[in-house]
């Protein structure tokens, strides 16, 4: 007989009220709102905890797996995705014989980059030759402007070699509105060629045309909800059009591919892949299709250059993993790791088979592929995947009301709205709002940047794109990574002049070791030399050891009653033989001041701004 006993039934399950009540109590008097409820950037609360009763009115937790409106996942049986590696093609041969490489390493999809000169059916052949394309997915992309010819020299290609075509899975890429947002280019005159790609593509039911890459606001600095608010309605803008053109919408709809990015906040980005299917699918729906299979929504995932550093670069390996992580649970139809090296130089094959690897392994090791949707139920998640569509769907509405994705981006709404994310997430950087470790928070304190240089972002591939666009006034999205403003500052520091700063440490121990430690990752974040110390009897002694180091600063860390005793007396002594700063922010703050002393590092400090300054008055 099977045993039904059940496991705590004498314990009572304590009720929401009881827990706060509890809360309440451990936290003193605190408010419970600043203190525990998290204030996302994507414009709603979330809670310490959360219970069954929370989900009492969402619909997400009854959805099925592989059935409208298909949050858990296009899929039944699996989360099966392919592993996929972009190659920039510069000569066929070259590609050809690395894509054959890398199809020996793990990976299962190949993303081929086209410039336009090598749109010809020779170059295909070359590219393609010993590549069993039944059994491999296919990403091509070009330029706008050649996309047609594109799928002309790739249909053709299929044809001759005698592929079943019901086996193919494909896409010859086609995202003019792209072009338009990272060049400001009007690509109006492009557009015509969707439809006319879409039919000349739809006896192969796997092969995809228009694409949405909002993977392109990701690196922008775009928060989540707005990656996926403009995804629905970038993708809406493709649809509506199609449809308007005479296309089916069964065709249109299947034909459809969203290339998205993925960030570091492991569960909102499993949430928004949730969500994102969720509202495509109820989008879709909107336009009639005979069967609801057409409501699915075909996602390759790639991790993010927004966050990624050149300095500690290593850390990089952590964020894009966590990144794969999340896309892999979020169930996406592929996904592209991004080589954690990519920020300085041209991705070298360690960083490539690291970059496979890190897919491979949460496939073949963690067997994230077997499981479809286990995020399904968690409270938390199902939480963030309702609250994601709910603050997305606002977005897709305004857009709507401005008359579509493409006018709003002609309008320039679009891009601002990017652009002032941008800005905000950098001023928050220099602030230390926003971490980036490695960057602006626990930096490594003996790293040099031996030659590295960031690359410039959005450099490639400009001279394929430049007769592609009417020449217009529309406002461009300025991607500019997140670490960018520490790297700069820290480089100019390395080639000019490298300070030492030295930690005066004296007075309270427990103080004078957190603030010592504090400013010594502060000054650091500028790639300056800090020497810490246990502590010294005077501050005579901490300044006579500060000069024989040949300290350029000099950072007196106690507590905040003893700065009163040990500041003035410890400037005075210095006599301006060097900088002079005071960690902490004390009541005496004012009195400090009027002896002459002014420079003050603590946690309201804009970082950037501050370290600017000293390397002013430091001369470098």
């Amino acid at each position: 007989m099977a045993n039904k006993e059940k496991l705590f039934s004498e314990f009572q399950a304590p009720t929401t009220q009881e827990w706060l009540d509890k809360i309440e109590v451990d936290l003193k008097g605190a408010d419970f709102q600043k203190r525990l409820v998290w204030r996302t950037n994507e414009g709603f609360n979330v809670q310490p905890f959360y219970r069954r009763e929370d989900l009492a009115n969402l619909k997400t937790p009854d959805a099925l797996p592989g059935e409208f409106p298909f949050v858990r996942g296009n899929k039944k049986d699996s989360n099966e995705w392919y592993v996929r590696q972009n190659l920039a093609v510069s000569n066929p041969q070259e590609a050809n014989a690395k894509a054959l490489d890398i199809l020996n390493k793990g990976i299962n999809s190949l993303g081929f980059r086209i410039p336009k000169d090598l749109v010809t059916a020779e170059a295909i052949d070359a590219l393609l030759e010993g590549i069993y394309c039944e059994v491999v997915d296919l990403n091509f992309r070009t330029c706008p402007c050649h996309a047609l010819k594109l799928a002309e020299i790739v249909d053709a290609y299929f044809t001759k070699k005698g592929f079943d075509k019901e086996k193919l899975s494909f896409t010859v890429g086609f995202d003019p509105i792209e072009n338009l947002l990272t060049k400001g280019k009007d690509v109006t005159p492009r557009l015509a060629d969707g439809p006319k790609i879409v039919e000349l593509l739809k006896a192969y039911p796997k092969a995809h045309v228009m694409t949405v890459h909002t993977e392109t606001l990701n690196n922008a600095g775009a928060y989540i909800v707005q990656e996926l608010g403009y995804a629905l309605a970038w993708g809406n803008e493709y649809l509506q059009q199609l449809v308007d053109a005479g296309v089916d919408v069964d065709l249109a709809a299947r034909q459809m591919k969203f290339y998205m990015g993925v960030s570091e906040n492991y569960f909102m980005e499993i949430a928004k892949f949730r969500a994102a299917r969720l509202l495509w699918a109820q989008i879709v729906k909107q336009y009639e299709p005979k069967c609801d299979c057409a409501c699915k929504m075909t996602i390759n995932a790639t991790t993010s250059t927004y966050n990624q550093t050149v300095f500690d670069s290593y850390v990089n390996l952590l964020r894009s993993q966590t990144e794969a992580m999340s896309a892999a649970l979020g169930g996406v139809h592929s996904m592209v790791v991004t080589p954690f090296d990519v920020t300085y130089e041209k991705p070298t094959d360690f960083s490539e088979r690291i970059a496979r690897n890190q897919q491979l392994l949460i496939k073949e090791e963690a067997h994230f592929d077997r499981i479809v949707d286990p995020s399904a139920g968690s409270y938390y998640i199902e939480h963030l995947t309702d609250a994601l569509a709910t603050e997305a769907w606002k977005i897709f509405l305004k857009i709507e009301d401005e008359g579509g994705f493409l006018e709003a981006c002609k309008k320039g709404i679009v891009q601002d709205d990017i652009n002032a994310t941008n800005v905000k997430r950098h001023g928050d950087a220099a602030k230390r709002k926003e971490f980036l470790l490695g960057t602006n928070q626990f930096p490594n304190f003996t790293e040099k940047s031996e030659g590295k240089r960031p690359v410039a972002a959005g450099c490639c591939q400009k001279s394929e794109n430049s007769d592609c666009s009417e020449n217009s006034e529309i406002k461009a999205i300025k991607t500019t990574r997140l670490a960018a403003d520490f790297e700069d500052l820290r480089i100019h520091t390395e080639e000019t002049k490298v300070p030492t700063a030295f930690m005066l440490t004296i007075g309270n121990l427990a103080m004078r070791q957190a603030r010592a430690q504090f400013s010594c990752n502060f000054l650091a974040c500028a790639g300056y030399k800090v020497i810490d110390n246990l502590g010294f009897k005077t501050v005579e002694e901490g300044v006579d050891a500060a000069l024989e180091a040949k300290a350029d600063i000099v950072v007196i860390c106690s507590s905040d009653d003893e700065y009163a005793e040990y500041a003035i007396p410890a400037f005075k002594y210095l006599n301006g033989r060097a900088m002079f700063v005071v960690a902490g922010a004390p009541a005496c703050m004012e009195d400090l001041k009027a002896a002459g002393i002014e420079n003050f590092i603590h946690v309201r400090c804009n970082v950037l701004e501050t370290l600017k300054e000293y390397n002013a008055k430091l001369g470098i």
